[in-house]
Order: structure tokens, then sequence, then C-alpha cells
């Protein structure tokens, strides 16, 4: 936990109410998001219990499985799972745009967003999707022909949520705490009711007090995946006595509906007040590639692709380790510069500073390492009451410009000197605008919102022996197709 996440705590338990610790909204936020709260047996990793599903807050659709430990109903949950959300995903993906680039393109115009009420939440739509994607529909126990896509797209969707900063499934409850700081522990937060009893709590209560209510299991059931033991011995297991008794499912129904519909409500308070929220200024772009992503994806499905395996291969694996460092090296990156409360927490821990210019030596011209000719290399000094624990040589990036490179030249008392590098244009001199001026406020930070270059991977094929050498090609074999469901 950092200094100002600490402090923003604090704050929230001095004033009985949850701080914002962000200004603008960091992640997108579809027009219909798709709201997924699963549940599943205790005791049972994959098994699925119930699940509330839908787009629309005020008809919400409910899918039970009246005796969990039953194959057939199971996967038959899974075929109605699959008619609510391939329908969603399959919509979106007909409709398509031009991307006017260096060689235009044609991209989904818009993609699944996925809503879950916690990590746990992502961990088990992962499970399911493992569970779902290798089954057959012909030969002994087949499935329906919608299990293994709807699996399919349950792994990309998971599989996308660990990337930093995008929004194609994504946590509420790690959603809210990245723009409010509750006076509860983290662990705590993983509680969607107590989290949003600190960020809005009902009239006449305070944070503390609107949260002790909401711990309670009986008006606030967990939000899942699994649910309360009491709930377990003393509702659940007489409903499903009831149904292998009667063969009737009503009861089993209305126990799990009181146990799903509270989290519900939650759900779309959370994403009502995160609509409250300005979106900041780099969302648009990272939405932009978890696009480019599920167009891929559906054309790798359109033309008959694999399931993805269990495990990857060295060098794939290798490449998807980087992808991932680069993500959140840039979305670390872009939030600190589209919000100046996330910039803070930088400039706190001595990476960051920012200042008003004092002087500024535009006319300055040097020889660059490994050049022949002189070129432009302003001058820019800032009075800053940062602490500042950079070292001469770091390069930085400017709030201003973020394509700017400069590196700090000298560090004397609350004096910092930058050198510009580029970004001036092509003149002699430096372009209007493209240097700061006397007087300007400006902020510099040791921040890559590119996210850095991947580092030069072998071809799968030439996989080194140390890594056990070129990989066979994946076929799905009966084994993935048999996967246990616990």
């Amino acid at each position: 936990m950092s200094i100002m996440s600490s402090y923003a705590r604090a704050l929230a338990v001095q004033n009985g109410r949850a701080q914002p610790v962000a200004t603008v909204r960091h992640l997108h936020l579809s027009a219909t998001p798709m709201v997924f709260i699963p549940l599943k047996l205790a005791g049972e990793a994959a098994a699925p219990l119930a699940a509330l599903v839908g787009t629309d807050p005020a008809n919400p659709r409910l899918l039970v499985v009246p005796q969990p430990r039953n194959r057939d109903l199971r996967f038959a949950f899974m075929a109605e799972l699959a008619e609510v959300l391939l329908p969603y995903i399959e919509g979106l993906a007909g409709v398509t745009e031009t991307v006017e680039a260096k060689t235009p393109y044609e991209r989904c115009a818009d993609a699944p967003q996925l809503l879950v009420p916690n990590r746990g939440g992502i961990a088990f739509t992962k499970l399911l999707g493992r569970s779902t994607r290798f089954r057959r529909t012909d030969g002994p126990y087949p499935v329906h022909p919608s299990v293994p896509v709807l699996g399919q797209w349950l792994t990309f969707l998971s599989e996308r949520a660990e990337y930093a900063g995008s929004s194609a499934l994504v946590s509420m409850t790690d959603a809210l705490a990245l723009h409010w700081a509750t006076g509860q522990s983290s662990m705590e937060d993983a509680n969607l009711a107590t989290q949003l009893a600190w960020i809005a709590p009902p009239e006449g209560l305070d944070g503390p007090e609107a949260a002790l209510v909401a711990e309670d299991p009986l008006t606030s059931p967990p939000a899942g995946p699994e649910t309360h033991p009491d709930f377990d011995g003393q509702v659940l297991e007489y409903a499903i006595q009831a149904f292998e008794t009667s063969g009737s499912a009503a009861q089993v129904r209305e126990a799990l509906r009181s146990q799903l519909e509270p989290t519900w409500t939650l759900m779309w308070q959370g994403v009502r007040l995160l609509r409250e929220l300005p979106e900041a200024a780099t969302v648009e772009a990272r939405w932009a590639r978890d696009r480019d992503q599920f167009t891929r994806e559906t054309a790798r499905l359109a033309e008959g692709g694999f399931p993805r395996g269990r495990v990857d291969g060295a060098v794939s694996a290798a490449i998807r380790l980087a992808d991932l460092e680069s993500a959140l090296q840039a979305y670390e990156a872009q939030r600190a510069f589209d919000d100046p409360l996330v910039m803070i927490e930088h400039r706190v821990a001595g990476k960051a500073f920012s200042g008003e210019v004092v002087a500024v030596d535009a006319t300055r011209r040097i020889v660059p390492a490994g050049k022949t000719r002189a070129a432009p290399r302003p001058l820019v000094t800032i009075r800053t009451s940062d602490p500042v624990r950079l070292s001469p040589g770091r390069r930085l990036v400017s709030s201003r410009n973020r394509k700017q490179r400069t590196e700090i030249v000298d560090i004397t008392g609350d004096l910092v000197v930058i050198q510009v590098n580029d970004q001036m244009g092509r003149g002699a001199t430096p372009a209007p605008g493209s240097v700061p001026e006397v007087g300007d406020v400006v902020c510099y930070a040791e921040l890559d919102p590119s996210g850095g270059q991947r580092p030069r991977l072998p071809a799968g094929e030439d996989t080194p022996w140390t890594h056990g050498g070129p990989p066979e090609p994946y076929v799905p074999t009966d084994e993935d197709a048999q996967e246990a469901w616990s």
C-alpha cells in the first residue's frame, strides 16, 4: 500500500466516507455492459450453481442448476448461459468500421464487456471457459454445440482480464477501488456490499455504520462465486432435496434468487457511480486495443480455430509475459498523465515532479553523441517543491507532450534542469509551443506511456532445446475433452 492510498484510507476513516483517489474514470464502460453474477457449489471447483445475467437492470435472467452434482444439468445450464451471452457477443462482432491507418483495416465497432462482482467471479469465469471449450458435441456425453463456443469466448475474455487497462472482463470491486479509497482494508474491499456502503452510504448512516449493516449475510448475501455456509446448510440443502423428491426446481430457484438479486442491485449501483466520472483521455485507445483483439478472435473462430491449449509453448509464453508487462507499464503511465491524483503517487515517491519554469535556453545547440551536425537541445530550468529522487541522465516524459523525450541535466536544491531532445520541428530553432516558456507550470515523470519494446524472441519453430525445442502442433485430444469439473 502506497503512502497516498494509506493517507486516503485514513481520511476515509476520519470523515466516515470513502475518499476519491481519481478525478476521471480509468476504464471503459459500455453503453450496454453484460452483468454476470455467477454462483458455484461450495467444495466443487467448477460446478456452477446459478447465475444472474443480463444487460437490462430491470430484467435480469436467472439461470439455475437445481442439482449441481448432475452433469447433464450442469451442461444444460451452460447451454442456457450460451443463449444469453453468444447473441450479445456475436451481435457486436457483426458491426465493423474501417480504421484509417498506413494499411487500412476492418475492426469491430464495439466489443463485449462482462462485469462480474469481484476477482473470484473472474477466476470462476476462466474456470468455466476451461471446463467447456474442449467439450465434444458428438460421441459419448455430447453437449449442445453452443457450449464449446461459449467456452472459447469465456477463455478469451478471461485472458483479456489479465492485461492491465483492458475493459473486456471487469471486476466491480477492483473498478471501484481504482477510484475510491474506503476506510477498510483491501481484503475487506473484496466485499462489494461493504465497499459500496463506504462509497455511497444510505441516508442517515456513515460509511462504518453502513458497512456493518452490509456485513450481515441475511440482508447482503455474498457476491459469489461461493454462497454463505449458513445458506448452504439451512436453505440450499433442503431446496435441493425438495427438487430430488418432487422434480420441481421452484424452491431452488427462489432460494438462489434471494442470494443473487441484492448483488444485482449493487452491480448496477456501481455502474451508475462509475458513469458519473468523466472518461480519462487514454481510455478510448485502450478500448480500441480490446476491440482489435475481439476482431482477431472473431476471425480466428470463424476460420475454425482450435480451442486454446491448456499450456503455452515456451516462445508464446515469453511473448505473452512481455505483452503483459508492456501493458502494465503503459497503463500505469497513462493513468498518471491522465489524472493529477494518480500522478501525486509518483511525485511523493520522487519519480515525478511538478513545478514552474524559471528559465529557458531555447537557442542552445549541441552535437549529439554519434552525430556530426549540431541540433537544437534547449535547456529548461524548473523550480519544484517536490522531492526529486532522480539522477542526471534519467529520461523523462512531459505531461504536456507525452511523445517528447527529455532528460535531466542537473539537480541543485529545488532547481531541476532538463534537456529537451525531440518533438521540436525540423527547423534550426524549436517550433513555437514545442518548448515550455518561463512561467509555465509543468510536470515530468520517469514513466513511459508507450509500454516499451518487446524483446526479440525466436519463432516457435526455433525454440531452443533449453526450452523444450520446437513444440508439436497443437491438436485437441480426448483428454482435453474429458477434463473434470472439480
